[in-house]
């Protein structure tokens, strides 16, 4: 377990992410998302992170219900403010935002004090729980004032009340997420995308901070959206079409991880657990036997030659650092 900056939350280092039942891309049935959810307690995930974004609700709504049946004390969850939802009209589907759910929401970016708040007391009566250890600022790329000036500071009076125990932000880029951790005093950064093996921008700017002020990070999109849990032609690469010269780069990390008898699954994951900094990666699963594989594949251990080959081969920076060859 990792206590998440200085706030006292812990976060196992396998953790659920619940985009995807809140129907993303498709629809995925109740019994199914509860499964999910069941599935990863029983392969000792502790750590679930959702936000209003994922199918209006939905993830909220589903997550909250399954873990009911567990002793609150006994994990850490995480929801994200930024986009509050207010009635939509209902005669439609969320698909445009790649959430198969009916529009009977809409979003409305708001990082204002009050919007926090509102935000985070609806969360708490979807997911049915009276308190959230974590709560992140969600993608505020293009609300930096806002979210500097009212949002950040309307987190940390939370924190100081006690309402929750750690406060961050979680975003697809570094840029905005460096600054978090060099002018705030967050406990921890989500950062989807920028740290894996097939994109390690992170290492020039948020890592290193994120190391120097003791902030801890939160590693999402490990397999940057589908491609490297399984490269094909139609997989998505940061939830778009993947390029031919990136499935290229995916389908050669997968055959030198299979010649040295592992998974590009495995060694994706291992990858991110690797740095220093990094206190929780996110898998997100849409069923019992998804989230099943990824704590088998997280609990793989992958050769050291494995790793070596990559850096020598200038598939990893020569800074990179590499994970041991047993897992933590």
């Amino acid at each position: 377990m990792s206590t998440l900056g200085r706030s006292g939350v812990r976060v196992g280092p396998l953790g659920l992410g619940a985009a995807v039942i809140g129907n993303l891309y498709t629809e995925v049935p109740d019994q199914q998302a509860h499964d999910t959810v069941t599935t990863a307690w029983q392969q000792g995930i502790r750590y679930f992170d959702t936000a209003p974004h994922y199918g209006l609700g939905l993830s909220e709504r589903r997550l909250g219900e399954a873990l009911r049946e567990y002793d609150r004390d006994a994990y850490a969850l995480s929801t994200k403010v930024g986009r509050r939802l207010e009635p939509g009209p209902g005669d439609g589907d969320d698909l445009a935002h790649g959430f198969a759910v009916p529009d009977t929401y809409r979003r409305v970016w708001d990082f204002s004090a009050d919007g926090i708040r509102r935000t985070l007391e609806a969360s708490l009566e979807r997911l049915g729980l009276d308190r959230v250890d974590v709560v992140y600022l969600h993608d505020p790329d293009d609300h930096a004032e806002q979210a500097f000036h009212e949002g950040y500071p309307a987190l940390e009076k939370l924190r100081s009340e006690g309402v929750v125990g750690a406060i961050g932000a979680g975003m697809n880029q570094t840029a905005m997420l460096t600054r978090f951790v060099r002018d705030t005093d967050i406990d921890v950064v989500l950062c989807a995308g920028r740290y894996t093996l097939l994109d390690q921008s992170a290492l020039a700017d948020l890592l290193p901070a994120a190391e120097e002020r003791g902030t801890s990070v939160v590693i999402g999109g490990a397999f940057n959206s589908g491609l490297l849990a399984d490269p094909k032609p139609a997989a998505t690469y940061n939830y778009a079409q993947v390029s031919d010269e990136l499935l290229a780069r995916a389908l050669r990390l997968k055959a030198l991880a299979e010649r040295y008898g592992s998974t590009l699954r495995a060694a994706a994951l291992a990858f991110c657990a690797a740095h220093p900094a990094v206190a929780s990666v996110l898998v997100g699963a849409r069923s019992a036997a998804e989230i099943a594989d990824g704590a088998q594949q997280f609990a793989t251990p992958v050769p050291a030659a494995f790793w070596q080959e990559l850096r020598d081969s200038g598939l990893l920076r020569a800074d990179t650092p590499l994970p041991a060859e047993e897992p933590s």
